[in-house]
């Protein structure tokens, strides 16, 4: 008893040394060193281009969406991308180029705190979704939309002059510009989905172009708009909840369901299924019945039916009523003249 009572006093004085001492207890304690702490933060010097999947910000980013998971929308911001740059065209009179930079998954409060100031957020609403996005245009392709549109000479750079609002002619010609893109975004979604997006308004404030939660996962599409030497970028995105009406359509590999249809086939096949023999029954009437009852029927057992001669008569196709008739008689083959339609079901 004496030994165990001494190996006890000696685990004691282990265990109040470990937690009294604050140099970490020798090699019992394991505290991590620089390096590891800046691996766990996704910091590591070392590694810098896995820093993105590494560590907490792996955790971080896990719960954001993959827009690869919804393969349409690489052929409708595709299709965005082409008429923009014909409608882009018609409206500066000027050779435009526009083209897809890159499609992502962000939070949204993250990308509202990454948007370079002074910037231009036009707020939108897709009427047919009831739900919002976001259009963002940098200073740069504001200030060279200004000077096409008020005729600035070709060659020279577009002057920007930062540290001052937006003027009001400075706003009108950009939501021109923004009405255009919006209208060929509803023309892109239309051999998917047809939707209406209708500008709602004009802000430089990103806190005040808020649509969602901050921590609600989002697309962005980033778009580079050229005009010979000058130019800039235009950003476009779109929440999850709001793409959730037609989630269904962008799981889609190819709008097979829609377009690839074989139109000769389909009109075949209708044709044929019209000419198809169907049987018809009359049902004089019904009576139900036990099991017990079954069993006890002999020969000569009578069963009484409700109908009348002048009673409704139902016609059935296998299990489903078609009409309803009256039983007569046609020279010397029993008829159905049928006088209206049964009830269909849901």
């Amino acid at each position: 008893m004496s030994d165990a009572a001494q190996d006890e006093d000696q685990i004691a004085a282990e265990w109040a040394a470990m937690a009294g001492d604050e140099g970490g207890g020798g090699s019992q304690a394991r505290i991590l060193n620089q390096d590891e702490i800046d691996s766990l933060l996704g910091f590591d010097r070392g590694a810098a281009s896995d820093s993105e999947n590494s560590g907490v910000m792996a955790l971080i980013n896990s719960a954001l969406v993959s827009y690869e998971r919804l393969p349409m929308l690489d052929i409708v911001f595709d299709r965005l991308v082409r008429m923009m740059s014909t409608s882009l065209r018609n409206l500066t009179s000027d050779n435009v180029e526009a083209s897809l930079d890159q499609i992502s998954s962000v939070r949204f409060g993250d990308y509202l705190n990454s948007i370079p100031l002074p910037a231009m957020l036009s707020v939108f609403k897709a009427e047919e979704w009831d739900n919002y996005g976001l259009l963002t245009v940098d200073s740069a392709l504001i200030y060279s939309i200004v000077d096409v549109l008020l005729g600035g000479r070709r060659g020279t750079a577009a002057m920007r002059i930062e540290g001052r609002p937006y003027t009001t002619i400075e706003r009108n010609l950009v939501e021109r510009m923004v009405h255009v893109v919006l209208s060929d975004l509803s023309s892109a979604f239309d051999p998917l989905s047809p939707v209406t997006f209708r500008f709602d308004r004009l802000e430089t404030n990103p806190r005040f172009a808020a649509i969602t939660r901050a921590g609600n996962a989002a697309v962005l599409v980033k778009i580079r708009i050229d005009m010979e030497d000058r130019g800039g970028r235009l950003e476009l995105l779109i929440p999850y909840a709001t793409l959730e009406p037609v989630r269904e359509l962008l799981l889609q590999m190819f709008m097979g369901e829609k377009f690839g249809r074989d139109s000769i086939w389909e009109t075949h096949l209708s044709s044929e299924l019209y000419h198809t023999d169907v049987e018809l029954k009359a049902i004089l009437g019904e009576t139900p019945s036990t099991l017990n009852e079954v069993l006890n029927w002999k020969i000569g057992t009578r069963l009484m039916f409700n109908t009348q001669p002048d009673s409704l008569i139902q016609m059935r196709c296998g299990d489903r009523p078609l009409y309803f008739g009256r039983m007569g008689r046609k020279s010397q083959n029993l008829a159905v003249r049928v006088e209206m339609d049964a009830p269909r079901e849901e």
